[in-house]
């Protein structure tokens, strides 16, 4: 895998090409700010961007702009963006583009490697990994009368993992169930959110998005 990295820190750029060279993952360019990251999208063309939100010059969304930008050069080019803080704004802008082989996590989930290099991973693969935290603030502040509010529990927290990017093998690992059952919960939600069935419509992406309010 050749990965591209956008992080003005350059303590924390150098420790992530140390983190992903130990996971046996080439970093093949690192940038410290917006147009460098494109730059080296445009030129290495990369399997994955690993992209910090705030970078110069305004430390505010340069880093998530960028990402789209090079999202619009290389189509469908995986990105994991790395924030300090949970800024559900961002996160829903992000996922809102195309909820496919994108990732929000907080910095400080480098800390654990082997969590941080399964997101770079499933992120590369085209999957969805939503921070936990971000998940759990979005669901905090959901509107009374949203369709979520039938899902019983046991479906929130299904979809509060399917949201993180879990398979249902996983969810079903992580609940101590059969995937049979998680299988019946999803279904369940699919029902409760209105997603039927049709050719043109990913149904799991769907029912993310509306959990992380985009719907």
């Amino acid at each position: 895998m050749r990965v591209v990295i956008a992080e003005d820190s350059v303590l924390l750029r150098e420790g992530l090409i140390r983190l992903l060279a130990d996971g046996g993952i080439e970093t093949v360019a690192a940038a410290g700010d917006g147009p460098g990251l494109v730059d080296a999208v445009r030129e290495h063309e990369p399997d994955l961007a690993v992209v910090d939100v705030r970078m110069p010059p305004s430390h505010t969304d340069e880093g998530l702009k960028a990402a789209l930008a090079a999202r619009s050069i290389r189509p469908g080019l995986p990105v994991l963006v790395l924030s300090q803080y949970v800024e559900e704004r961002y996160a829903t802008e992000l996922i809102g583009r195309g909820a496919a082989a994108v990732g929000y996590l907080l910095k400080e989930r480098v800390a654990d490697v082997g969590e941080f290099l399964d997101a770079v991973r499933r992120v590369a693969a085209g999957g969805t990994v939503i921070d936990p935290e971000v998940v759990e603030q979005l669901l905090s502040r959901r509107r009374r009368g949203h369709p979520l509010d039938a899902l019983t529990s046991r479906e929130s927290e299904v979809l509060g993992l399917m949201a993180q990017g879990r398979s249902n093998n996983a969810v079903a690992a992580r609940l101590n169930v059969t995937e049979g059952a998680v299988e019946k919960h999803i279904s369940s939600i699919f029902g409760k959110l209105g997603l039927d069935p049709a050719p043109d419509d990913h149904r799991r992406v769907l029912a993310v998005l509306a959990y992380l309010g985009r719907v």
